[in-house]
């Protein structure tokens, strides 16, 4: 069956909205935890109706056990949006973006402790380049100033939790279907980062006005537009092209922030984030080739 678009002409339009989200905060005038919640609550009123009309039926099928994990996952999403805008009043998008990118690596080192997956002199390696260009990308900060270093910081956990959050959603989603699954993720989120922004005793007001507009457009185009395009292209595209693909969000991220924000890219964070991406890459392509092999093996 032909697809109705090119999927890659679609690849390329989900890595561009989704590189945007950097840009949408740096444009909020609002603190974290409240860009954070109208990015989760619009995505929620966005695909209310579409929850409402198909998918309700499947709430009776989710086990306590699936409950649990989705909840965790949804107070690790809502964190990882917390700490991950916070890192972006501290450092460059360039920086911060390429830090979230060693996402794959945080995934390796859980599926190793929790899940007993082997170790791989392939995915060592590659882990030991990419934390290199995270160390070359926070000495280069660390010599602009002590708050871009922890801005640096910042990121780093915040792909923590965003990898925490994808462990404790993989095993849900082999028995939820994605709408159902994303739509309560994303409720909790937002009831989550609701009490955080009660509890930090933030305005639910926006500073400026144009906040709204940020907060709608970072709901439709990286949340909802730019992972749906991933989820549909990979009916055409290979996972492993889709990954791929997205270690570009933070080459991307770095034009937009250049071009919209007047930010300038430090060497630093070119060698850094080329070594950071040269190494997920390496990472990601080891780790497709093993899954390749392990059918001939089990036969």
């Amino acid at each position: 069956m032909k697809p109705p678009i090119n999927p890659y002409l679609a690849l390329a339009v989900g890595v561009i909205t989704v590189s945007a989200s950097a840009i949408f905060v740096k444009f909020s005038a609002s603190s974290a935890g409240l860009t954070a919640f109208y990015r989760l609550f619009f995505s929620v009123l966005f695909m209310l109706p579409l929850f409402l009309a198909k998918f309700t039926p499947e709430l009776k099928k989710i086990t306590k056990r699936d409950w649990l994990f989705t909840i965790v996952s949804g107070v690790l999403l809502a964190f990882h949006f917390i700490l991950w805008f916070e890192s972006l009043n501290y450092t460059s998008v360039a920086s911060s973006t390429v830090l979230v990118t060693l996402q794959p690596l945080f995934a390796f080192l859980g599926t190793y402790l929790f899940f007993k997956e082997k170790v791989t002199i392939g995915a060592i390696t590659s882990g030991i380049i990419a934390i290199a260009g995270s160390f070359i990308i926070s000495w280069g900060d660390f010599r602009v100033s002590g708050s871009a270093l922890y801005g640096d910081f910042l990121a780093l956990v915040a792909c923590a939790f965003i990898t925490a959050y994808l462990l404790f959603g993989q095993t849900v989603r082999q028995r939820v279907s994605l709408i159902t699954y994303t739509f309560l993720v994303y409720l909790i989120s937002s009831i989550t980062l609701f009490l955080y922004v009660i509890g930090t005793g933030d305005s639910f007001i926006p500073k400026e006005n144009s906040d709204w507009i940020n907060f709608i457009l970072l709901a439709l185009l990286p949340t909802l537009l730019g992972h749906s395009l991933f989820n549909w292209v990979v009916k055409w595209i290979s996972t492993n092209t889709i990954s791929m693909a997205i270690l570009f969000e933070p080459i991307g991220a770095a034009i937009l922030a250049y071009l919209l924000l007047g930010e300038s890219v430090m060497w630093s964070q070119v060698i850094g984030g080329g070594v950071v991406i040269a190494g997920i890459s390496l990472f990601i392509i080891s780790e497709r080739r093993i899954k390749m092999r392990e059918p001939a093996i089990q036969k």
